[in-house]
């Protein structure tokens, strides 16, 4: 029988962008008490009046609770949190149990897994997949790397966060799958930008495109959902390029390890890259069209 959640406890939750805003959102609409802690203070307003509380860094945060959420930009930003003057090492009293919903390097959550263990706090990273919406309705995937005792204790919790959680193995090993996951979907990605223009430029019409491409064979996850973005020239309110380079470092350490030959991964890797360094690395994914637009001259309006 699965345990409830005892709404007394509160649990942490240290930052709020634009999926860590969903999350707690939901949490305290399913009646989780969330103690809360971000650098930018426009979210305290609303989160108290949901009722959170809103406190003033992470130590007073790890000093209240004994799980505690993570979900930060990257390494520099979950450093910082855990271990500065200020941080969760600051505050916690021991048995603290922290569960890590950034997205990192695998070797990055290995090692704060063992710096933390020293100090008595344990470290599991869960990295969450999906969109904004679905961190705020409840239905990410999560990636649980740690311990099977802990993935049980924060069950509870990642049901209310998502509707299919996997527990992937040790603590490295969330973060893994993840980026596997979102290196493939970039290749759809990069697979797209480059047959949809091509299409246009043939001759093809733009609306009949969309209505192939959201309903015939090749329909996807990612067609349904970033053709009418681009049909619509909107680029604007998915993850940001740059900030999704770490999955690609993820997955590129593993296949120099192995020395395995990745051609398709490399060519999505050399557009992705491309459309960066063409300006375009704070728009979402899909930008990486415009790069394809780029090279069939297509009129500088489509960019």
């Amino acid at each position: 029988m699965q345990k409830k959640i005892d709404t007394r406890n509160a649990i942490g939750f240290i930052g709020l962008g634009a999926m860590g805003i969903g999350v707690v959102k939901n949490l305290l609409n399913n009646n989780v008490a969330v103690s809360v802690f971000d650098i930018n203070q426009e979210k305290k307003t609303e989160l108290t009046a949901l009722g959170a509380s809103f406190e003033k860094d992470p130590a007073t945060v790890a000093s209240k609770v004994k799980k505690l959420f993570l979900c930060l930009p990257f390494r520099p930003e979950v450093e910082s949190v855990l271990f500065n003057d200020k941080g969760v090492i600051a505050g916690s009293k021991g048995g603290l149990m922290v569960l890590d919903m950034s997205t990192l390097l695998s070797k990055d959550s290995v090692e704060f897994s063992q710096r933390l263990k020293k100090v008595g706090i344990s470290y599991n990273d869960a990295p969450i997949s999906g969109l904004p919406y679905r961190a705020q309705n409840g239905s990410l995937t999560v990636l649980f790397g740690g311990s099977e005792k802990e993935f049980s204790s924060f069950t509870p919790y990642l049901n209310i966060i998502g509707n299919f959680i996997l527990h992937c193995g040790p603590v490295g090993t969330g973060q893994m799958m993840k980026a596997f996951n979102n290196v493939l979907y970039n290749i759809n990605i990069a697979g797209l930008s480059e047959v949809f223009p091509l299409a246009l430029k043939a001759g093809l019409k733009k609306n009949a495109l969309e209505k192939l491409f959201t309903t015939g064979s090749s329909k996807s996850f990612v067609s349904e959902y970033f053709v009418p973005k681009m049909v619509n020239r909107v680029f604007t309110g998915d993850y940001q390029m740059n900030a999704a380079v770490k999955d690609i470092t993820n997955v590129k350490s593993i296949t120099n390890d192995f020395e395995a030959e990745t051609p398709m991964l490399d060519g999505m890797i050399k557009i992705y890259m491309e459309a960066i360094e063409l300006g375009y690395g704070s728009e979402a994914k899909s930008a990486m069209i415009k790069v394809y637009e780029k090279k069939l001259r297509f009129p500088s309006n489509n960019s």
